[in-house]
């Protein structure tokens, strides 16, 4: 048996808490693993500490458990999944700092390394491919199935990313042998879309421009394009990968307006341009192909720094 849940079968209360903004990988990884707990150690008391996550996800065992106000409690065990650092956990911070024991389960390269149990593997293809390291196979129930699945798929853009590894398929085999449905779950929680998500994703490939001679491409969505399109941050989702496919495109930059001061940014790279590098300079983090970063300031002058960033590495 593996450590961490050695540390787990000794104690009986439990927090899973994410990152903030919670995407695919983040919900996955927290309800596989709070599947799997409760599936084999039914005594435990556990709770998933999550900001509101979207309607699409709601399908999966536990997910209207999800606690969406911190806690101050002490539990047993707090356990982080697909957080960098401890910043990450937003106002649920406060519940792995006082639980008794943490552990740390992650797959970012920009991992600071954090918990009294630290694991994290940057060449991992999520944090649900990490979480299933620690599990029994044979004892997976559908409902964990389903969590990890759906998080791998999101993580690894339906298996299709450079991280997808022998491993990753030899899990995902594991996981449909469960009897999952995985066109509901990569229909459903990966493909379909909203109308007002349409409409913005059309907004923000009309804006988009080419740069370092069509090395890159990069939009941004304002906050009267969201209220134009009566869209939400949500609607986002998958913009910046139908850039990144832009024929002799190396890398693809999204940036969407937060407020008056602040723009969110992701980049995505196709082959040797190592976007983790631009994050973390600018205070973010994430992978070498995926990753992203706040900066307050001016859009065109924010992107003229990271293109000047990207253009050594072009």
């Amino acid at each position: 048996m593996n450590r961490i849940f050695e540390l787990i079968e000794k104690q009986n209360t439990i927090a899973i808490v994410g990152h903030i903004r919670p995407d695919g990988d983040c919900i996955g990884s927290s309800l596989g693993l709070y599947n799997y707990i409760l599936d084999n150690y039914p005594n435990k008391r556990v709770d998933v500490y999550l900001e509101p996550i979207s309607e699409k996800f709601k399908f999966l065992n536990g997910a209207k458990e999800i606690i969406n106000e911190p806690s101050h409690e002490v539990y047993d065990i707090s356990i982080s999944v697909d957080c960098s650092d401890t910043e990450r956990h937003g106002e649920f911070g406060i519940i792995f700092k006082n639980a008794k024991n943490t552990v740390c389960i992650d797959h970012h390269r920009s991992n600071l390394g954090f918990g009294d149990l630290y694991y994290c593997d940057p060449d991992a293809s999520s944090a649900c491919e990490v979480v299933s390291r620690f599990l029994d196979m044979d004892k997976i129930s559908k409902s964990c199935a389903e969590a990890i699945y759906m998080g791998i798929i999101h993580d690894t853009g339906v298996l299709k990313y450079s991280a997808t590894s022998e491993e990753t398929m030899y899990i995902v085999g594991k996981l449909i042998s469960k009897g999952i449905d995985t066109q509901f779950i990569i229909d459903e929680t990966f493909y379909r879309v909203r109308y007002s998500q349409n409409r913005l994703t059309g907004k923000a490939l009309m804006k988009s421009k080419q740069y370092l001679d069509g090395k890159v491409i990069a939009s941004n969505i304002t906050l009267e394009d969201f209220e134009e399109f009566n869209a939400s941050k949500e609607d986002t989702d998958g913009i910046i990968d139908k850039l990144r496919v832009t024929e002799g495109v190396e890398v693809a930059i999204l940036a969407y307006q937060i407020d008056d001061k602040t723009y969110k940014f992701s980049m995505r790279s196709i082959s040797y341009v190592d976007v983790s590098v631009i994050s973390v300079h600018f205070g973010g983090g994430g992978h070498i192909r995926a990753s992203g970063f706040y900066i307050i300031g001016d859009y065109e002058e924010s992107l003229g720094k990271i293109l000047d960033m990207v253009s050594k590495q072009i």
